[in-house]
């Protein structure tokens, strides 16, 4: 079995990562992200929602209740109104396919790390369980 230092595992997970970055779903996002930088009613919403809620934190720790309720509420209304234009909501939905993607490339390594670990020490791969025998496997 071949050892790897760290060093060569953080190449590989660089690697990886140009890998990710070059796949359609990442691809589309740059291309969304910037459609979006360059919607000037896009970014003067988002810069209203940003001077909104920065007034919000204001209002909460002065204990202005009311006057917090309103700004709360037209943040709510922005908020709503942003969600409702197309580039945006397409936008979140990609954003959520490569949350999803680099979540099951997360979930991938680490399951595929904990098998060999449970499978080198004779562990119980059903149960979960590493076993007390350190063997070498390829």
């Amino acid at each position: 079995m071949a050892l790897y230092t760290r060093k060569q595992v953080l190449d590989e997970a660089k690697q990886l990562a140009n890998m990710l970055a070059h796949t359609e779903e990442i691809e589309r996002f740059k291309k969304l992200e910037a459609k979006i930088n360059s919607n000037q009613k896009v970014q003067k919403m988002i810069s209203n929602i940003k001077t909104l809620q920065k007034q919000a934190v204001n209002l909460q720790a002065y204990q202005k209740t009311e006057a917090l309720k309103k700004v709360e509420a037209e943040i709510d209304r922005l908020q709503e109104e942003l969600d409702a234009i197309p580039i945006v909501q397409e936008f979140k939905e990609v954003q959520l396919i490569v949350n999803d993607v680099l979540q099951l490339v997360t979930k991938t390594i680490a399951r595929e790390v904990t098998n060999h670990v449970i499978e080198s020490t004779s562990g119980d791969l059903l149960q979960g369980e590493t076993g007390t025998e350190y063997k070498v496997t390829n």
